[in-house]
């Protein structure tokens, strides 16, 4: 069958009108139906599950501290663990969602690091904490995993608001996670369980909830809308004839892609400073505001919630200006976006009271989380072929990123905690600017068009990826 040249033939098996490789064109954020938008709603839910539970610890911080004998070194040290136990998996997972796809990647990984969050409620020693901190980093290696399966559902005109909701509601956990945690922790206490025993025990809700939301994606997930995804590997390579390209040649070929190590650079200082404050944010205002750990917890949750909307917005900006100004649009509205964030993160170190403290965090939330969105809005525009290793590379930026400030800012007395959040702004701006040598010939880049004329632009060099541009503007 001839999809591309009769795609109404494959129109009536989805629910959602389709392109010719099966993908959705339309995002209906409210339905789930199969196989697109139950596939959107399985992905966001599983990575929401990932994010509650790396971030669980950070909110019952204080209370951990206390009892395990935590110094200040301690803590920055298991926060910079927490994201260097997710670079190396996140590299890991593009290449095995291209072997295998992204559900049984998902799923997998979920469910093996499930048990590492409930063995939270056993560590004793602050070795222990920074050696399970580390392991529960490697879930967030679904990120990538579920950046790829939005790409295989959805086609290029709607893919950066798939790709922004997904994760941007997905990022959500490591907001309520700062709201729901002290709450468990309160709620035990009541029984009249002491504090020893209390923040032991509410870890079983994040490593239960884990392991659920990993089965539903086993039982109704679908990696690809044909259905099986090493049948169909052809939707996520790009032809045919590269079926049985290895897994080495599609590795290379992603990993020699200057574009996705600038988009790494990026990511890593727009979503990797997101998880930084996320690790750190409410011990600053428990620390700098003297307010109690609920509040703090309340606080810091609103930081994390911002996802709900911002994220997606990066995405939505980032299809919206791609449609009317192609890839120049794209990479425009992420340089801006990611630049003011990075000035608001320095004013966010500069304000000294509590409520303007939390307006400027709350503005700041929105940029920088809509950065992230912006930038996988790019993301599946530079190579078809090797999509899950430009995934995982632009992901594992993300905790490079974190573990860069993380260690340079936040892992000892050198410098306070607003003067770090001020300086990780000014790394900020700076990392964004490599977002001008982005470029592409057949779309050209921030201040150059395209190398060769329109009629050329499905016959240019990169013929793998030029078969995005009817969607793209």
């Amino acid at each position: 069958m001839d999809a591309e040249a009769n795609p109404e033939q494959v129109d009536h098996l989805f629910s959602l009108p389709v392109d010719a490789d099966q993908k959705a064109t339309e995002f209906r954020l409210f339905s789930i139906a199969p196989p697109h938008m139950l596939a959107f709603h399985l992905a966001w839910l599983s990575l929401f599950s990932n994010f509650f539970s790396t971030f669980s610890i950070p909110p019952l911080l204080a209370v951990i501290r206390n009892d395990l004998n935590l110094t200040d070194t301690d803590t920055g040290r298991a926060g910079t663990a927490a994201f260097l136990g997710s670079i190396f998996s996140r590299i890991a997972m593009g290449p095995i969602c291209d072997l295998v796809g992204p559900r049984i990647a998902i799923a997998t990984l979920s469910l093996i690091t499930a048990p590492v969050i409930l063995s939270t409620s056993l560590i004793s020693s602050p070795h222990s904490f920074i050696a399970l901190r580390f392991l529960t980093g490697f879930s967030l290696a679904n990120f990538v995993a579920n950046q790829f399966w939005m790409s295989c559902m959805f086609s290029g005109c709607v893919v950066g608001l798939a790709n922004g909701f997904s994760a941007g509601w997905a990022n959500m956990g490591s907001g309520v996670t700062q709201l729901v945690m002290p709450l468990i922790y309160t709620l035990i206490m009541s029984f009249n369980v002491p504090s020893f025993t209390a923040w032991r025990l509410a870890f079983i809700v994040p490593a239960v909830f884990q392991a659920v939301t990993a089965l539903l994606v086993l039982a109704f997930g679908q990696d690809v809308p044909s259905g099986s995804y090493r049948s169909s590997r052809k939707v996520n390579i790009g032809s045919k004839s590269k079926d049985k390209e290895s897994l080495c040649n599609v590795f290379c070929h992603g990993a020699k892609n200057y574009r996705a190590w600038i988009l790494a650079l990026t990511y890593g200082f727009c979503f990797g400073v997101e998880m930084t404050t996320d690790n750190i944010i409410a011990q600053y205002f428990y620390d700098r505001f003297d307010v109690n750990i609920q509040v703090a917890g309340i606080i810091a949750g609103s930081f994390g919630m911002a996802n709900f909307f911002s994220r997606p917005s990066g995405g939505l900006v980032s299809d919206r200006m791609g449609k009317r100004f192609g890839m120049r649009g794209r990479l425009w509205g992420l340089w801006v976006t990611q630049t003011v964030a990075g000035l608001l993160c320095l004013l966010l170190g500069r304000v000294n009271s509590l409520w303007g403290s939390i307006l400027v965090m709350c503005a700041f939330s929105v940029f920088v989380q809509a950065a992230a969105g912006l930038t996988f809005g790019v993301v599946p525009f530079v190579s078809k072929r090797s999509l899950g290793v430009v995934s995982g590379i632009t992901g594992s930026g993300g905790t490079v990123g974190a573990v860069i400030t993380q260690l340079l800012l936040f892992s000892g007395p050198k410098f306070s905690k607003q003067t770090s959040i001020s300086l990780m702004g000014i790394m900020m701006i700076v990392c964004t600017l490599p977002v001008s040598l982005i470029y592409f010939p057949q779309w050209g880049g921030m201040f150059c068009g395209p190398s060769y004329g329109s009629d050329d632009r499905l016959n240019g060099p990169e013929t793998d990826e030029t078969n995005h541009y009817r969607l793209l503007k």
